[in-house]
């Protein structure tokens, strides 16, 4: 989120706020669900320290702070998982998720029933953390394929029952998404290259026979990891080739093959340490499994006073 420099803080505060808790990652009453969910793993039939320790109406303010630099993602659902615990419990956001943050900085401040707020800690950094990670991973991504114009996307590779949560987090960090499941868009791969050819069909049959029961709004894409695949994927119509686990040599000649024919996506053991070349060798997309089975928490704390 840009913002003239010569915005109030106090103005930012605010606009920070409504869009962390305007812009819900998924629909609300599926992002309760999931809340409530991680809340039963985790309470379970209930919090034993906190319900025999702390007393019943003791007021408490807590500073969610950031204790590593990255990009922030997963506000609205920090949010949700304290009004899970408590409707009563106030949050009250200081910066947006997208927003690049420093060692150090408050981002959020929590206010309620320290019973609450010491039963919803652990769940809502959780969820905090690990989106958070992602983002953060993912503008790295973006960042090492500046200039090129190449585009940083995800895959399926998630952990279950996360997803969208985790697809969103990749956006929030200028990164995009691949299909967001198997019924969102057409990926043929290896192995079903594989069953094609065993039942006796060319893929250009296949995918003719497939076009007559898919919307025609739905983009196909084709899998290769040799060259001399790429000219029956292009006669069969494939809207997108995905060049898998392909060097950069060999990836500059499959785009110089396909010649615009066809969107091209480089994927298969992407790392930070080689997305760079592989985005110089002009195709429009790079997949990377690791922005969301693989990304690292960021480094996140929910401190405590009373009062």
């Amino acid at each position: 989120m840009e913002e003239s420099l010569s915005t109030s803080p106090a103005a930012r505060r605010s606009s920070a706020r409504s869009a962390a808790m305007a812009d819900l990652p998924l629909p609300r009453r599926a992002l309760e669900d999931l809340v409530a969910s991680a809340l039963a793993e985790d309470i379970a039939w209930g919090d034993l320290t906190t319900d025999a320790l702390v007393p019943v109406g003791l007021a408490a303010v807590a500073d969610v702070l950031v204790k590593s630099p990255g990009v922030l993602a997963g506000l609205p659902v920090l949010a949700a998982t304290f009004a899970a615990v408590d409707p009563a419990t106030r949050v009250v956001c200081l910066v947006a998720d997208g927003e690049r943050v420093a060692a150090g900085q408050v981002v959020a401040r929590v206010s309620g029933q320290a019973r609450s707020l010491l039963s919803a800690e652990r769940v809502a950094l959780n969820f905090l953390q690990r989106l958070s990670g992602i983002a953060t991973a993912t503008a790295r991504y973006v960042e090492t394929v500046s200039g090129t114009k190449a585009v940083i996307i995800d895959t399926r590779k998630t952990t279950p029952g996360l997803r969208s949560l985790e697809k969103w987090a990749v956006r929030m960090g200028g990164g995009q998404n691949h299909r967001r499941n198997l019924s969102d868009g057409v990926l043929v791969k290896d192995n079903h290259l594989v069953a094609i050819a065993a039942s006796g069909r060319t893929l250009a049959e296949a995918l003719a026979a497939g076009r007559r029961r898919w919307p025609h709004t739905i983009r196909v894409e084709v899998e290769v990891d040799r060259l001399d695949q790429i000219p029956d994927a292009l006669a069969a119509g494939a809207d997108i080739i995905l060049l898998d686990n392909m060097p950069p040599a060999v990836l500059r000649e499959a785009v110089d093959l396909i010649a615009g024919r066809a969107l091209t996506e480089a994927s298969g053991g992407v790392t930070l340490d080689s997305v760079r070349a592989l985005a110089e060798a002009g195709v429009d997309l790079i997949s990377v499994g690791a922005l969301t089975h693989s990304s690292r928490s960021l480094d996140i704390s929910l401190e405590l006073r009373i009062g």
